[in-house]
C-alpha cells in the first residue's frame, strides 16, 4: 500500500525539531551528509507494527555518532520517544500484514558559506523516518534462496574507516553490488575484506554452517548487525555452537548451509555462492529453519509467512 500525497494519506517524518509530512522535509544541497557522506544512520523494522529492539539499535546509532564525533542535540531516550511517535503516526497508512523499515539519520549539518571546512550553519540535520518493507520484492528469496556473488571490490578496511560505524558513505558496498548485478541482476553482493576473507554485503551479514557449527566473520571487519547478534543468541539457546572467525570462499563452497541476516530479511537461506550450489541447493537447511522458527517465536510474528504470502500477489 503506497500512500498518496494528500496530507492525511502521506507519511510523516521528524526533521530538525518537528514532525511533518515527508514532502516538507527539505535537506540543503550544502548538507554535509549529501556533499561528503558525513552522516550516520541506523535502521530497524516492525513486526506486526511493533518496533524491534529499538533500544539496541539506538545504542548502536549513538556509538556510530560518537565514532564520527557528531552530537545530535538530543539524548537516546529522546530519540527513542520521537521514533515511536513517527511510527505511531504512520501506522494508519499500512495494512495489518505490512510492516515498516524504521530509521534515524544525522548529518554534521549544513556547511556555512564563507566558513572553513568545519563550520556549519546551525546544528546537525536530524531525520527520523519510516517506509514500507519490500515484502513482495523479496518474497521469492524465502522460496528459492539467495544467490550470492563476490565482486572484485573489497570492503573498506578497518584501519581506514571502521565498518562498525553505520555511515551514509555506502559507495564501497554499492560499487560491489553494481559489479555483481551486471553479471546477474538477481544476485546479492558479498564483499571480501582486504585480506581475502568473507566480509559483508549492503546491510547483510553472512553465516556458514558446517557439521552443526555456525561460523560468521569477526566483528572487527563487518558492521555487527542487530539481526546478526540476535541470530547468535538464538543459536546459543538452541545449543548450536557459534564461532566468530575468518571464513573464506572455500568455507562457503563446502558449507552444509549458508544464510544471510539483515534488518529486513532477518534470516534467509543462501542457495549458491559464486555459482557454487550450497549442498543440494534446497533452502532453508535444517539449522537455518530452526533459527528462523526461533526468530519467529522471539518476535511473536511469522515474518517468513509474511514474505511468502506475497508470492501469490
Amino acid at each position: 500500500m503506497t500512500p498518496d500525497n494528500t496530507p492525511n494519506r502521506q507519511r510523516v517524518a521528524y526533521f530538525n525539531g518537528k514532525i511533518m509530512p515527508e514532502s516538507n522535509v527539505r535537506v540543503s544541497f550544502r548538507d554535509r551528509g549529501f556533499t561528503y557522506g558525513d552522516a550516520v544512520f541506523d535502521m530497524t523494522r516492525t513486526f506486526g507494527h511493533r518496533i524491534f529492539k529499538l533500544e539496541e539499535h539506538i545504542d548502536r546509532f549513538y556509538n556510530s555518532l560518537k565514532y564520527v564525533q557528531i552530537d545530535p542535540g538530543m539524548n537516546p531516550d529522546e530519540m527513542i520517544d520521537l521514533t515511536k511517535q513517527v511510527v505511531e503516526q504512520n501506522l494508519k497508512l499500512i495494512g495489518p500484514d505490512e510492516d515498516y523499515w524504521v530509521g534515524q539519520r544525522v548529518s554534521r549539518g549544513v556547511d556555512l558559506v564563507g566558513g572553513d571546512m568545519w563550520e556549519t550553519d546551525g546544528g546537525p540535520s536530524v531525520i527520523i523516518e519510516c517506509k514500507p518493507l519490500p515484502l513482495a520484492a523479496r518474497a521469492r528469496l524465502y522460496r528459492d534462496g539467495i544467490d550470492v556473488r563476490i565482486p572484485s571490490v573489497r570492503r573498506v578496511p578497518p584501519d581506514s574507516v571502521s565498518p562498525r560505524a553505520k555511515s551514509h558513505n555506502y559507495l564501497n558496498l554499492i560499487m560491489g553490488d553494481l559489479e555483481v548485478k551486471s553479471q546477474d541482476p538477481e544476485s546479492w553482493a558479498l564483499l571480501l575484506d582486504n585480506r581475502g576473507f568473507l566480509a559483508e554485503g549492503i546491510g547483510s551479514n553472512i553465516f556458514t554452517i558446517k557439521s552443526g557449527t555456525l561460523y560468521t566473520p569477526r566483528p572487527q571487519y563487518v558492521l555487527g548487525g542487530i539481526s546478526r547478534e540476535t541470530t547468535i543468541e538464538l543459536a546459543e539457546e538452541l545449543d548450536v555452537e557459534v564461532v566468530e572467525k575468518d571464513i573464506d570462499q572455500f568455507d562457503a563452497y563446502t558449507a552444509d548451509e549458508v544464510f544471510l541476516t539483515s534488518t529486513s530479511l532477518c534470516i534467509c537461506g543462501v542457495r549458491s555462492v559464486q555459482g557454487n550450489t550450497i549442498a543440494d541447493g534446497s533452502v532453508p537447511g535444517p539449522i537455518t529453519k530452526a533459527l528462523q522458527d526461533a526468530y519467529v517465536d522471539l518476535v511473536n510474528y511469522d515474518w517468513v509467512s509474511q514474505y511468502l504470502m506475497r508470492l501469490e500477489d
